[in-house]
């Protein structure tokens, strides 16, 4: 049985390695920030939950050894690739024109829920997470190897430091989303809607 301290160590370690996962720029940073500036907090929040969600997933699936799960994503990392590309081909054209919606109805228009789901899925779009994750709790595990309560306490680690980095993107944008006029965030959703047309175009390459 690993001891307290034991565990808040790990957990404090997790949660960098949680941070340090989620902190990269890439389509899931500029969907959770263009949805924070021109729709909402609320939209901002629901993705960075999302993501996170997905990688605490996946690091339940690498901490838990769940080696028929991992080897079912592994084999199929093609198809989820070109899923993923062709979902994020959808959401930057839409996000490219998007039109103009009053800023104080947009956030009840737009479902979170939603937003939570798809950015959720998006995430496990991505199996070789898994190869990362089993390498970061290599580093991780102790020399006895995980017990439950470390494995769930190197996932829930991992988890919040993934949640804290979103919850910090959306803290230090929404700071500007009142400065914004709509001009602006049209010019916004033309950019990111760009951006996530070029990653998707990328994930779809992956899988050929």
């Amino acid at each position: 049985m690993t001891d307290l301290a034991s565990l808040s160590s790990i957990f404090m370690t997790s949660m960098g390695f949680g941070l340090a996962v989620a902190a990269p720029v890439g389509p899931m940073s500029i969907l959770c920030i263009r949805r924070n500036l021109t729709i909402g907090w609320q939209q901002g929040v629901a993705t960075g939950f999302g993501i996170a969600a997905g990688d605490g997933l996946y690091a339940a699936v690498a901490a838990l050894g769940l080696t028929g799960i991992s080897t079912f994503m592994l084999a199929y990392d093609r198809p989820l690739h070109l899923a993923a590309g062709l979902f994020l081909l959808y959401l930057g054209l839409k996000t490219f024109w998007r039109k103009n919606v009053d800023s104080a109805v947009a956030p009840v228009q737009a479902s979170t829920l939603r937003a939570f789901w798809g950015s959720l899925l998006l995430t496990l779009t991505n199996p070789p997470t898994i190869i990362m994750f089993a390498a970061i709790f290599a580093a991780l595990a102790p020399k006895s190897g995980f017990d439950p309560a470390s494995a769930i306490t190197t996932v829930a680690g991992v988890t919040l430091g993934s949640l804290v980095w979103w919850c910090f993107i959306v803290g230090g944008t929404s700071i500007f989303r009142h400065a914004l006029g709509q001009r602006v965030r049209l010019w916004i959703d033309r950019i990111a809607g760009s951006f996530l047309m070029l990653f998707g175009v990328a994930e779809v390459r992956r899988s050929l």
